[in-house]
């Protein structure tokens, strides 16, 4: 485990590689699963703000789901998430002409309607971080339908800390990100 900070974070975080590819997937990660992206708290309220100008780019069962669940659902530890379409895809989901599953939040955000990208979780996928406490833990979520992700990390040699830069210093700071950096840069010359 590397520590930065307050936050334990998995070697696979430094080690593995891994680069969306959304030609191969069509971003079924908002379509499967459980249960839905989890929010933050001061993310709901955010959600509430620009659900107006998000609405136009959800499908009309998405825009369903909201306006009867609220901007927010629970997943199965009682979390807060985004809430599901016939418990499968995500109510902010939208649909390209090529049929590839996109976030509609994101695709305002993009357009200049809204100033808030999405969901941390959905920014960071597939870190996975979990707070306990005094300390959070960031963990790499290996899921099947990534394969094609890591293969082509795997290809262009791009690891994950890199691969989630942007991420990374949105959620915890540019000091932390490269205080990662050297935490990287360490354990893999020791190894």
């Amino acid at each position: 485990m590397l520590i930065v900070k307050d936050c334990i974070i998995s070697e696979d975080i430094a080690e593995k590689r891994f680069c969306c590819d959304l030609a191969q997937c069509k971003g079924i990660c908002c379509v499967e699963g459980d249960c839905g992206a989890p929010l933050r708290e001061e993310e709901i309220p955010i959600l509430e703000r620009v659900l107006p100008q998000v609405e136009p780019y959800m499908t009309p069962e998405g825009i369903a789901v909201v306006k009867s669940q609220g901007v927010a659902g629970l997943d199965n530890a009682a979390e807060p998430c985004t809430p599901l379409i016939n418990n499968r895809e995500c109510a902010y989901i939208a649909y390209g002409e090529d049929g590839m599953a996109l976030c509609a939040i994101e695709k305002a955000y993009r357009d200049g309607k809204i100033d808030w990208k999405k969901p941390i979780s959905c920014h960071l996928y597939p870190i996975r971080v979990n707070e306990f406490g005094e300390f959070t833990a960031l963990n790499y979520d290996r899921w099947d339908i990534c394969k094609c992700a890591v293969a082509k990390g795997e290809a262009c040699g791009e690891p994950l800390y890199k691969y989630l830069r942007e991420p990374l210093i949105r959620r915890f700071g540019q000091e932390w990100y490269d205080e990662l950096l050297q935490m990287v840069d360490e354990y893999l010359n020791r190894k």
